[in-house]
């Protein structure tokens, strides 16, 4: 492949960074434009990577970093709401017996690791840039800068997340849809005795969870139906989830001391979107939360995202002819992975949300797992 070829990352994220390490490590040129000026290196609480998502951090070059600042575990725990632990079951090794099963860490420290692998892989970054699809053909795509410049590239690879501005104007209708469910979530000091996920079903929420970040640090979150965003006010972020996350026992009240300022609380609704049929117009390519995103009761959102620009850089870099049909396959080998992730983790949810008693929600998840084990 020549190295002339030029591509255009939108979104600097998960996908969109991942995609710019690989792409440059083929020696191909690239561009990556993130709309926030810090580059969301502060955003999130915490997050939950299983062994698939490490398998394509170890590819990226990041493991050692990750496994020094994130906290590796086995297992993860079911409560009931007063603490008592019901059963503790093994978690499956998705990326391999030579990965931990999950690693928790701070959501920011990821991005920043992230951040600095991009900067490592030389490609050109412009944060506080969005841009515009002037026009494209078989040859390439025309873009305007929201400075005003303009470029030109061999491809554009639009990783600008659920609400993807790139996606609707390429002329794909797709729209994030509510799944019926909400997620507080804040990063608090880890109590000692926490070193797995544990999970309480039931209470004043669907679920209420932790998960270890690091040494010191845990994130921990509570789900519940989703309420009118507009109704809670920001100010009282704090109040609304310690009140939940008070009725639970074990290690939830050395937690809930800590949820006192509503500037670290997160409030988010659960989301489904899977865009069917293609996830390209011409030489514009969707990635991650773009193109797909599902609630995050199999933990499966970044990893899923990775794995994402993982194929479409080997797909990219092992051909000489970037078309209509390698595009095509794209799509069809990551939809056949992602769809049975959405719909198990809707259906978890929506079993849930439903009172749904007998459901078989280990069977479900186990099948899940056991396919993430393969490669992707």
């Amino acid at each position: 492949m020549s190295t002339a070829r030029t591509v255009l990352v939108i979104g600097g994220g998960a996908a969109g960074n991942a995609a710019t390490v690989f792409l440059r490590r083929a020696g191909i040129a690239v561009d990556l434009i993130e709309a926030k000026d810090d580059w969301n290196a502060t955003a999130g609480s915490g997050i939950t990577l299983q062994g698939n998502a490490l398998r394509v951090l170890r590819e990226l070059g990041v493991w050692d970093q990750v496994k020094a600042s994130g906290f590796g575990f086995g297992s993860v725990g079911i409560t009931t709401p007063d603490g008592t632990v019901l059963h503790v079951a093994r978690d499956l090794r998705t990326g391999g017996d030579d990965l931990p099963a999950t690693v928790g860490m701070q959501r920011p420290r990821l991005q920043r690791i992230l951040i600095d692998a991009v900067r490592d892989s030389g490609a050109s970054v412009r944060l506080g840039t969005t841009a515009e699809i002037l026009g494209q053909d078989a040859d390439g795509v025309s873009v305007r800068f929201s400075d005003g410049s303009e470029g030109r590239y061999d491809l554009v690879v639009a990783a600008d997340g659920l609400g993807s501005a790139t996606r609707a104007a390429i002329g794909i209708g797709d729209k994030p849809e509510p799944t019926g469910m909400a997620i507080w979530r804040v990063a608090a000091p880890r109590p000692a005795g926490v070193i797995r996920t544990d999970l309480a079903y039931g209470g004043p929420a669907y679920i209420a969870g932790y998960c270890p970040t690091g040494d010191t640090t845990l994130y921990a979150y509570v789900v519940e139906a989703n309420r009118d965003r507009a109704s809670i006010p920001p100010e009282t972020y704090a109040d609304e989830m310690r009140r939940l996350a008070s009725a639970y026992g074990g290690h939830w009240p050395d937690i809930t001391e800590h949820i006192t300022d509503p500037a670290k609380v997160n409030y988010t609704w659960f989301d489904r979107l899977l865009v069917e049929g293609s996830w390209h117009r011409g030489r514009v390519v969707l990635a991650g939360d773009a193109a797909h995103c599902c609630p995050p009761t199999l933990a499966q959102g970044a990893a899923l995202s990775l794995e994402d620009a993982w194929v479409l850089a080997r797909l990219l870099t092992a051909s000489d002819t970037w078309d209509d049909a390698l595009f095509q396959a794209y799509y069809e080998r990551r939809v056949a992975r992602v769809r049975p992730v959405v719909e198990a983790s809707v259906q978890i949810g929506r079993w849930q949300l439903d009172g749904v008693r007998d459901a078989d929600v280990p069977g479900l998840m186990g099948r899940t797992m056991t396919m993430l084990r393969e490669l992707p």
